[in-house]
């Protein structure tokens, strides 16, 4: 079976904590929380099939057992999610990877989500397995959307750092 590696980049100008969480059914990625530097990447495997979340955490401060707190995107308290998923507001990577079988079961899904709101610009660029089809575009926002959140879903994050709760939870509504 083929399987697939996330690479997962800093290019912020400050430290973030990505953390993974899987969806129903697949295992926990080898990493569930890590820190990365300004400008460095880190690979992450996959296994075919797997399906789940990636998020930046940011603000974190960790001690030497992995227990602390992150500022936004937090998960548990610990370095490591662990099958926690991200306290909003988070900007969200979630995939679904192919089974490697033939037809739409081998197809890879994926998305760049503010249904938890925003904190990080994200981009999503895929790179085709070898054998695999191409032909998938880059999705996601370059942008800082934080510049241009509506005070009403600011959340004031502490040293002049703002985030951005989606509506959904800023007014506890659903639609």
């Amino acid at each position: 079976m083929t399987s697939s590696t996330f690479t997962v980049s800093n290019y912020c100008s400050q430290p973030i904590w990505p953390g993974t969480l899987a969806g129903a059914g697949t295992p926990q990625l080898p990493t569930t929380g890590f820190r990365l530097d300004p400008g460095q990447s880190v690979q992450v495997p996959a296994p075919t099939g797997w399906s789940g979340r990636l998020w930046a955490r940011t603000g974190c401060v960790f001690d030497a057992d992995g227990r602390g707190a992150c500022q936004t995107g937090d998960c548990s308290g610990r370095l490591e999610c662990a099958g926690t998923g991200a306290t909003p507001p988070a900007t969200l990577f979630e995939v679904t990877l192919g089974k490697g079988t033939a037809g739409a079961a081998d197809l890879d899904y994926y998305d760049v989500s503010l249904v938890d709101g925003y904190n990080l610009p994200v981009v999503a660029v895929p790179r085709a397995r070898p054998g695999a089809g191409g032909g998938c575009n880059a999705t996601g926002c370059m942008a800082d959307l934080n510049r241009s959140c509506p005070r009403e879903l600011q959340v004031d994050c502490g040293g002049g750092t703002v985030a951005c709760r989606s509506a959904c939870e800023a007014f506890g509504q659903d639609y």
